[in-house]
């Protein structure tokens, strides 16, 4: 189902509301920096919080008014919560077994018969839902048996067992080591289209645009910014702050008297890409490695630049150098 936001403001004073619709079937990464909204997004699609103003509907029907056990959403936030006392199992089913005994109720009471039917197909949902998120021979154990990347593929698995109509992550994998983090987010990508859901992934980081999402959705202070296709906001930003929040480190900055010159530090060498790269003369401060990476850090006309190179590059602290970057990847934004 699709779920579209009409003027809605995330805080109170905002000078404008949002306008967006989140398509049916898609994952749509919300991507900010601390403060910039998107837990209180989540909060009012769960409908945990009332809007300051505007609407939110769900396949034209507008849902700003209903109780957050009525809608059609399920969510999952960053400090993940399970049960203590019940299994995995038990707390995969938790959300589907109370929905199908309000359900039941009226159905036994006029036709007399149990909920056999349901039982099973509880079972199946948690079975099919444990095994994607191979927590499959988990299912007999409590939470306080479990590893932390452990309980939070069971409070996923909880949210994704209900079947909702739209699914809101809450930067749920922020928590998670680098490798486990990589590892979940395939799944998770790989589950999501399997049921077609619409799924809403807040996080703080550009890759996880790329990673997981149809879309991406920008915000700056409770302020839309851009939204597309994760490639197509990359390669053409409509801002300075558009840019600088697709990119990891941030963007790479010279202030003209009524202009902007950004470069991503991916797109900075020190060899000319090409005869008429623009040259910047800096000076090296430090580099780091990981191995696969490394990130020099430099002065460039008294600004702090990063260039992100692959492998290992020689940088000399102190050293002078020159940096390169293909005309097409020097962004210009007016002030």
């Amino acid at each position: 189902m699709s779920l579209r936001l009409k003027q809605l403001k995330l805080r109170a004073g905002a000078p404008s509301g949002i306008d967006h619709e989140f398509a049916d079937g898609e994952l749509t990464v919300v991507l900010g920096r601390h403060h910039s909204g998107k837990s209180a997004l989540c909060r009012l699609i769960a409908g945990l919080d009332a809007a300051p103003a505007g609407s939110l509907f769900i396949d034209g029907i507008d849902i700003s008014g209903l109780n957050a056990r009525l809608r059609p959403v399920a969510m999952v936030f960053q400090a993940f919560v399970n049960y203590p006392n019940w299994t995995v199992e038990q707390n995969l089913a938790s959300p589907l077994r109370a929905r199908h005994r309000r359900r039941g109720r009226d159905t036994a009471h006029h036709q007399g018969r149990g909920n056999g039917g349901d039982a099973q197909a509880v079972a199946r949902r948690v079975r099919m839902v444990a095994e994607s998120l191979q927590i499959d021979l988990l299912l007999d154990r409590y939470p306080h048996e479990l590893s932390g990347g452990q309980q939070q593929r069971v409070a996923i698995g909880r949210a994704l067992a209900q079947d909702a109509a739209v699914l809101v992550l809450d930067e749920p994998l922020v928590n998670l080591d680098y490798k486990l983090r990589e590892e979940l987010e395939g799944q998770l990508r790989t589950l999501t289209r399997q049921t077609r859901q619409t799924v809403i992934y807040t996080s703080s980081d550009p890759l996880a645009a790329f990673a997981l999402g149809d879309r991406v959705l920008l915000l700056k202070a409770g302020e839309y910014v851009q939204s597309g296709r994760p490639v197509d906001v990359y390669s053409r930003p409509v801002s300075l702050v558009a840019a600088d929040l697709m990119s990891d480190p941030g963007v790479n900055l010279l202030f003209g008297p009524d202009h902007w010159l950004a470069v991503r530090p991916e797109h900075l060498s020190f060899k000319p890409p090409s005869a008429d790269a623009t040259a910047f003369p800096a000076t090296i401060v430090e580099r780091e490695t990981n191995g696969s990476e490394t990130f020099v850090h430099c002065r460039c006309q008294d600004e702090n630049w990063v260039v992100r190179s692959i492998g290992v590059t020689d940088a000399v602290a102190g050293a002078a150098a020159t940096l390169y970057a293909d005309p097409a990847n020097v962004m210009r934004f007016e002030r």
